[in-house]
């Protein structure tokens, strides 16, 4: 697939600098880009999704100790 991308000039010099710094093709350099950002927002949902995990644990864990006292005082 061709894609056709604009740039303002400060992105273009960008692009130039760090493909003639890394001895890569511009292409080759927003191909890399996309995939890190692809992973990143992959990585982000993972961490909230682990995080929310984790909050639910805690909760129902204090809610299993509650009721733990209650069957415990001798009702």
């Amino acid at each position: 697939m061709i894609a056709t991308v604009r740039l303002n000039a400060e992105l273009e010099e960008t692009l130039n600098s760090v493909a003639q710094s890394l001895h890569k093709k511009k292409s080759d350099i927003i191909r890399e880009a996309i995939l890190f950002y692809a992973k990143s927002l992959q990585d982000s949902k993972k961490k909230r999704l682990h995080n929310a995990i984790k909050k639910t644990t805690k909760h129902d864990f204090n809610e299993y100790k509650k009721m733990e006292d209650t069957l415990d005082d001798g009702l």
